[in-house]
């Protein structure tokens, strides 16, 4: 007898095609409150780098706790490329100026880039009977403890920057923090404190202006914006560099490609002279790198700030 066997034909589901990314808009996490320099860094580079992907790319402000809340919900967000984070030297800082905190810089994140740098500038208010830093130095060592210096508050770039640049010259100033970088701008250009390391932009129109007497700059290159003013190792305050710097992250674990992705695109973004424009009338330029060489440059600012930090016994407010 033939027997016939009939063969049922499963058909299996195939696997879904892989979306091309991105494919729905990117969350971009400004640590700290709109108006400040993160945020406006952020928007400047947010419609470039999402023409660069073909997406769009939303600015989601998350302020508080100097930027660790922002950092906190980057570090926790799902690492899929679909969350990134700007961060500025609290990225560096916040870990030694905090007991607890809830991210690491480098084992919670993955570096995309650097992706922009500013320095600082050493100015004094007219009354101030010094033209070049060495005279300033004198000064501060004929009266240990007279010269004072604004900061814009305990643990920030202002703030380092002065006791940096106290280490470097071996003087005693003193300390006078305010709350934001306006008010001691304020107050260094009335002559109520002695000197203060605003940024570029901020100190600029005031130079400018002759309000403000500019010693130096933080860099280790003169600004083209102030050529005229040395760096402050050209100063003699020798191996002394600052600079306020901007690095794009994305949470620990987001796939190698997406991060290569990312990265590609805010190099393409970085080169545009649309975008180095508009950074240098906000005082910074851009600052290419891989994702790579930005990790080893974050690792090495967390432990040059946190040997400053713990030197100084700084602690945060």
């Amino acid at each position: 007898m033939l027997r016939i066997v009939f063969c049922a034909l499963v058909l299996l589901p195939l696997p879904a095609a892989a979306q091309p990314y991105p494919s729905q808009p990117i969350r971009l996490i400004a640590p700290f409150p709109p108006g400040g320099s993160v945020d406006i860094m952020a928007r400047l580079i947010a419609d470039p780098l999402a023409a660069q992907l073909g997406g769009k790319i939303v600015i989601d402000n998350r302020s508080g706790a100097s930027g660790n809340i922002g950092m906190e919900a980057a570090a926790r967000a799902r690492p899929d490329g679909y969350t990134v984070v700007l961060n500025t030297i609290p990225l560096a800082t916040n870990p030694a100026l905090f007991d607890k905190l809830s991210w690491d810089p480098v084992k919670d994140f993955a570096p995309i880039g650097m992706v922009a740098t500013a320095p600082h500038v050493l100015v004094v208010p007219t009354r101030v009977k010094a033209n070049k830093v060495d005279e300033l130095v004198r000064l501060a060592r004929t009266s240990p403890g007279k010269l004072t210096y604004a900061s814009a508050g305990v643990g920030t770039t202002f703030h380092l920057c002065g006791e940096m640049f106290k280490d470097s010259t071996g003087t005693f100033i003193l300390h006078v923090p305010y709350r934001g970088g306006g008010p001691a701008l304020l107050d260094t250009l009335g002559g109520q404190v002695d000197m203060s390391f605003p940024t570029l932009s901020a100190a600029l129109p005031h130079v400018k202006a002759g309000s403000l007497r500019a010693l130096a700059v933080t860099d280790t290159t003169r600004s083209p914006l102030l050529p005229d003013v040395p760096t402050l190792q050209e100063a003699g305050v020798k191996d002394f560099q600052f600079t306020q710097w901007l690095a794009l992250l994305a949470p620990a674990n987001t796939p190698r490609e997406v991060v290569a992705r990312l990265s590609s695109a805010l190099k393409d973004a970085l080169n545009s002279k649309d975008v180095r424009d508009k950074f240098s009338q906000q005082g910074f330029e851009a600052f290419i790198t891989t994702p790579e060489d930005a990790g080893k440059f974050i690792a090495a600012e967390v432990k040059r700030f946190g040997t400053l930090i713990k030197n100084r016994k700084i602690t945060a407010e």
